[in-house]
C-alpha cells in the first residue's frame, strides 16, 4: 500500500493578479503544495490565514490597505502553528535583507523557476528537520522582524526605509506635491509614498501626534507649547511654523496627558 503524500496548505496574499497567476502556475508541479486561498488585501488576508491555518504564506510586502509587516504584527499572537512566511515582492532584494533575517525567505517579482525551486527545497528540508525538533515560534520570529525597540519601516518614494524613533523630528504635508515628508535628525528629508495618509503615520508609533492637517510631531522632541506653536528640542528648534490647529488641540491635550 502506497504512503499518502503529505499536503502543505498555501495561502497567497497579493493584489497583483499577474503575480498571483505566475506563482500559482509555478507551484502547480509541486504536488504536495496546495493553494487553499488567495486574498487581495490585508484585511481579507488576516481572516483567511486564521481560517485556513496555512503551512506556507506568500505575502506581498505592500498591500493596498497595510504593510505586510503590519499584517504579521496583528496576527502574530494568534498563529500557534508552524507557518513559514515568504515575502513576495517587486522591491530590490538589498532593501529586504532585514526581512530575510526573520522571514523564511523572499521571492522577488518577476521570479525565475529556479528562484521558487530554491524556496521549495528549503521548505522541504526545514520540514524534514522539524520532525526531529520542536516547531519554531512564529511569534518570536516575527517579533524580531517587526518594528520594535523604536525601529520601524517607512514606505518612501524610493522604497522601504528602516528608521529609529529618535531619528525622526516631525512629518509635514507638502501641499504642492500632495505627499507627506519626514524630517530627520540629520536634517535630511524623505518623501513618503503619495498614498500615505496621516493615520498611517500615526500608526507607526504612539509618539507621533498630529497637530494640524499638515504636521505630525514626535512627542519626544516636544520641548513646550507656546500658545499654539509647538517648540521642539534641537536640532528642530528653529521651526516656528508647527502650529496646532483648533481641530487637533483637544486630542493633543488628551494624548499628552496620557503620555
Amino acid at each position: 500500500m502506497m504512503e499518502t503524500e503529505e499536503k502543505y496548505k498555501v495561502v497567497i496574499i497579493d493584489d497583483e493578479r499577474s503575480a498571483i497567476d505566475a506563482l500559482r502556475h509555478e507551484l502547480a508541479p509541486y504536488r504536495e503544495f496546495e493553494v487553499k486561498g488567495i486574498a487581495s488585501n490585508g484585511t481579507k488576508g488576516k481572516k483567511m490565514v486564521m481560517e485556513l491555518r496555512p503551512d506556507l504564506l506568500f505575502l506581498d510586502v505592500e498591500l493596498p490597505d497595510m504593510l505586510g509587516l503590519n499584517l504579521l504584527s496583528e496576527i502574530r499572537d494568534d498563529v500557534l502553528w508552524d507557518m513559514k512566511v515568504v515575502f513576495y515582492t517587486s522591491y530590490d532584494k538589498y532593501l529586504l535583507q532585514a526581512l530575510r533575517e526573520s522571514a523564511f525567505d523572499f521571492l522577488l517579482k518577476p521570479f525565475e523557476h529556479e528562484d521558487l525551486k530554491v524556496i521549495i527545497d528549503r521548505y522541504r528540508k526545514a520540514m524534514s528537520t522539524s520532525a526531529l525538533l520542536p516547531p519554531p515560534s512564529f511569534a518570536s520570529s516575527v517579533n524580531a522582524l517587526l518594528p520594535q525597540h523604536g525601529m520601524f519601516m517607512i514606505s518612501t518614494v524610493t522604497g522601504f526605509k528602516f528608521l529609529r524613533l529618535e531619528e525622526i523630528g516631525f512629518f509635514e504635508y507638502l501641499k504642492e506635491k500632495r505627499q507627506w515628508q519626514v524630517v530627520l535628525f540629520n536634517q535630511s528629508r524623505l518623501n513618503l509614498k503619495r498614498n500615505t495618509k496621516a493615520e498611517d503615520i500615526i500608526g507607526y508609533s504612539q509618539a507621533f501626534i498630529q497637530i494640524s492637517q499638515s504636521a505630525i510631531v514626535n512627542v519626544n522632541y516636544l520641548a513646550m507649547i507656546d500658545g499654539k506653536c509647538c517648540q521642539l528640542y534641537p536640532p528642530f528648534h528653529d521651526r516656528s511654523d508647527l502650529i496646532i490647529s483648533r481641530n487637533f488641540l483637544k486630542e493633543l491635550q488628551e494624548r499628552l496627558y496620557v503620555l
